[in-house]
């Protein structure tokens, strides 16, 4: 079942606020288990990381920027 625009516009702040701050600790923490590598080995990895964790989400945070889809469309019916 598709999430209603409102409802993505919910799950992506709840997500920005709480999961994002959560996943940075997480790997955070990860790298700190490396040890210190090169810096271009870290670079990489922060790099992997900062991509991976929005993919899960790609449909949740998917036209989040453009007006109200379902707007358009209860202003066209009362017309």
């Amino acid at each position: 079942m598709a999430l209603s625009y409102k409802a993505r516009r919910r799950w992506s702040v709840i997500i920005l606020l709480v999961g994002l701050p959560l996943y940075i600790i997480v790997a955070t923490s990860l790298v700190g288990l490396l040890g210190r590598p090169g810096i271009l080995v870290e670079l990489l990895v922060y790099v992997v990381l900062g991509v991976a964790w929005v993919l899960p989400f790609k449909s949740v945070f998917k036209g989040i920027g453009q007006a109200d889809p379902e707007a358009d469309r209860k202003t066209q019916k009362a017309e």
